[in-house]
């Protein structure tokens, strides 16, 4: 068989694939309105697969040639058996790259012991994917109560998307949140392929159309350090410097604290929360909080 040949199967199995899955089938909200053609569309399964409507319809189309980490993203959004998962790899004829299993992040000793030390100073370990492996109880105070989150949803994204009361903490969510994205857009390229990644992006792109809207940009950056303006429940409004450290044995992991300038108002509102959370968490430094009304 020919090369055009294969990309042609492959265009008309991509086709068929999502001519059988229903928009419930993967988390998508299904409206019940009429479908010109049945299963899904083209512009979902390019949106669930973090890649372009167009890029996606020269694929049904044989007209283009997918790199591994596209077919792998595919392969879970149509939600292919491992035979039809390696069929899909033969037909491009790459090697089929089955996920490892991924070993559970865990915190590097000397960041825990660094961040345990920042009694006036919040502060968060973050890993891969922008999961959040760590956290001072002031970060907690600041932020959330990360114990509360269940470990697999504990990602500073998704937190940031779908707690409310997120987008009151933030004085300028959009802006805060749209970095993220764009960051996010960096990992994912980083790790074109990492599964959890990509169901995550998946995730949000189906819950919030902001997100899917920003994704959909392919706008990449990162930024390490900045200015966060936030409105808190209990001291009232903060203006905090961020800046991020690298770990130099696992540059996976960064440690993200938050600070102001001595004598200003921030820097006191800091020691003020400082104090409500010795007091709020002293079961343990990943107590529970009790939260004032933060709508």
């Amino acid at each position: 068989m020919t090369g055009d040949a294969h990309l042609n199967e492959l265009g008309e199995f991509l086709k068929a694939r999502r001519a059988v899955l229903s928009p419930r089938t993967v988390g998508l909200p299904d409206t019940g309105g009429p479908r010109r053609v049945p299963g899904l569309r083209r512009e979902e399964v390019a949106l669930l697969a973090a890649i372009s409507t167009d890029y996606y319809t020269r694929l049904e189309q044989g007209r283009i040639q997918p790199s591994a980490p596209v077919l792998a993203a595919l392969a879970q959004v149509l939600h292919l058996g491992n035979d039809q998962r390696d069929h899909l790899f033969e037909l491009v004829g790459r090697q089929t790259a089955r996920p490892r299993r991924q070993v559970a992040q865990r915190v590097q000793p000397q960041l825990r012991r660094l961040l345990d030390d920042l009694n006036a100073t919040p502060g968060v370990v973050i890993g891969r994917r922008m999961d959040i492996l760590a956290w001072n109880p002031l970060a907690a105070a600041l932020l959330t109560d990360f114990a509360q989150v269940p470990e697999r949803n504990r990602n500073y994204v998704r937190i940031l998307f779908t707690d409310p009361s997120m987008r009151t903490l933030y004085a300028d969510w959009r802006t805060v949140t749209r970095a993220c994205v764009s960051h996010l857009r960096t990992l994912a390229a980083k790790y074109p392929d990492d599964p959890r990644l990509t169901s995550l992006v998946g995730e949000l792109s189906v819950q919030d159309k902001d997100f899917g809207q920003w994704w959909g940009s392919r706008h990449a950056a990162s930024r390490t350090r900045g200015t966060k303006r936030f409105y808190h429940p209990v001291v009232g409004e903060l203006a905090l410097d961020w800046d991020t450290l690298t770990c130099g044995t696992n540059p996976d992991q960064e440690l993200v604290v938050w600070t102001a300038e001595p004598g200003s108002p921030s820097y006191d509102g800091l020691r003020m929360l400082a104090s409500w959370a010795a007091s709020h968490l002293g079961e343990s430094a990943a107590g529970r909080v009790t939260w004032p009304d933060r709508k």
